[in-house]
């Protein structure tokens, strides 16, 4: 038994030791340049959480008013493309500044639940929309990465994100505004290949602002979709955001 122990401490301290062993450094000078730029490609998921208005009074054609109650939710994750560019500045040997110009694709998927109406099967009436939203992001994020081992080197990142929003049908149940901006935290890994850097990253962004557009319900021309868009009293973008970025 005592010879059993003895074989696993050795085993145990030999993976040990060849785990902090050295190896060749590929583009061992990379991060010494002041200024260096990429290209970043990824996916995102976006989302939205809606503060709901509740029962709401409306006019009906005729001149009555009827209560009414429409709770709206973002109830599926629709995978989007990401592309853009990165330019990447030293600031010393653990902190840099980096500007990542991107384009989001992607959409968000509502369900409006109207609890006043339901069907003959005794089911609350529900209607859709698809949100399909294209972003022109601007963040400029703070990285800091801890020493490089080998060829690795992880790092945690922070930012602010000023967006634009290109899409928005005139006569959808919701619009957004034009201009959002978001927090963003992550973190990644720089991992140096023979001939270039490439580095995987994942990144939580939150909308600091009032994404809807308030002013959408004056210019619904069907008098039955007001009811929806007024359902909602505040919105906030989120998304989840996969990217590789190539230097």
């Amino acid at each position: 038994m005592r010879r059993l122990q003895t074989i696993i401490l050795f085993s145990a301290l030999t993976a040990s030791m060849s785990a902090q062993e050295r190896t060749v450094q590929n583009k061992p000078y990379i991060d010494l340049r002041p200024l260096h730029f990429g290209i970043s490609v990824g996916m995102n998921m976006q989302d939205f959480e809606f503060e709901n208005v509740g029962p709401q009074t409306i006019t009906l054609s005729d001149g009555t008013q009827q209560v009414r109650t429409i709770l709206c939710d973002a109830d599926k994750w629709n995978p989007g493309f990401s592309v853009g560019v990165v330019a990447e500045a030293r600031l010393n040997s653990q902190l840099s500044l980096r500007f990542n110009p991107t384009m989001h694709f992607g959409a968000k998927h509502l369900t409006f639940k109207d609890m006043d109406n339901i069907d003959e099967s005794g089911k609350i009436t529900e209607t859709t929309q698809d949100l399909k939203s294209t972003y022109i992001s601007f963040p400029l994020d703070l990285k800091f990465s801890a020493p490089r081992f080998n060829n690795h080197r992880p790092y945690i990142m922070a930012g602010i994100n000023p967006m634009i929003n290109l899409t928005g049908k005139d006569q959808d149940f919701i619009r957004l505004k034009r201009w959002d901006t978001m927090i963003e935290v992550g973190m990644g890994c720089d991992l140096y290949l023979p001939f270039f850097k490439i580095i995987p990253e994942l990144k939580f962004c939150y909308s600091l602002t009032d994404c809807l557009d308030k002013n959408h319900v004056n210019e619904l021309r069907d008098e039955n979709l007001k009811a929806f868009t007024n359902s909602v009293r505040r919105g906030q973008n989120k998304m989840i955001v996969l990217t590789f970025y190539f230097e």
